[in-house]
């Protein structure tokens, strides 16, 4: 391995204190709306999507555990499995305990409830660390902010999406995130 490859590998995925310091003030997640809960247990339920089990992460914050325990109990009265929900604070050494805990079991998706600069410190270290797929990863409106693939790296969010709070959907490619309406219903 070349001397600039090793030292690429080795260094820390964490977010440093100066680009913290500069998205200080990103918005902590809002409460979840019932259009939002119902959007997403619908792309979890997408006919090709093939979704039985997932894997739930969330910020400690109110709004972002009220959101996993909505979404735990809409999946599994469903009939779909849980197989883990995992925390996180907002600041942390490493990173690397609930990345491994995310990843201990291969679920079909993960769903993330969280705060944008916490979630995409997690992201680095789960893309540094373990085998999550972004690609499989479906995530609440508190992580739809353009500011977390930005802060995250270069793809490590490509193919992450979600729902927004008014049951619309957005997902990331490369670091665009990219928007869409609810579909309107015809009577």
């Amino acid at each position: 391995m070349s001397l600039l490859k090793e030292r690429e590998s080795s260094r820390s995925p964490l977010i440093g204190p100066a680009e913290q310091s500069a998205h200080a003030g990103m918005p902590a997640p809002a409460a979840h709306t019932e259009v939002e809960l119902d959007a997403l247990i619908g792309l979890l339920t997408f006919p090709k999507a093939r979704i039985e089990t997932v894997t739930l992460g969330h910020s400690r914050d109110t709004a972002s555990r009220a959101a996993a325990e909505a979404l735990a109990a809409a999946w599994t009265e469903r009939g779909g499995t849980v197989l883990s929900t995992v925390s996180w604070p907002e600041t942390a050494a490493s990173w690397l305990r609930p990345a491994h805990r995310l990843t201990a079991e291969i679920p079909d998706a993960w769903v993330m409830a969280a705060a944008p600069l916490g979630f995409a410190q997690l992201a680095r270290r789960l893309r540094h660390s373990t085998d999550w797929g972004p690609a499989r990863t479906y995530a609440f409106a508190s992580l739809q902010d353009s500011r977390v693939p930005a802060l995250a790296g270069d793809d490590v969010l490509d193919g992450l999406r979600g729902v927004t709070a008014d049951g619309g959907t957005w997902d990331v490619h490369h670091r665009w995130v990219t928007t869409r309406q609810p579909a309107e219903e015809t009577s």
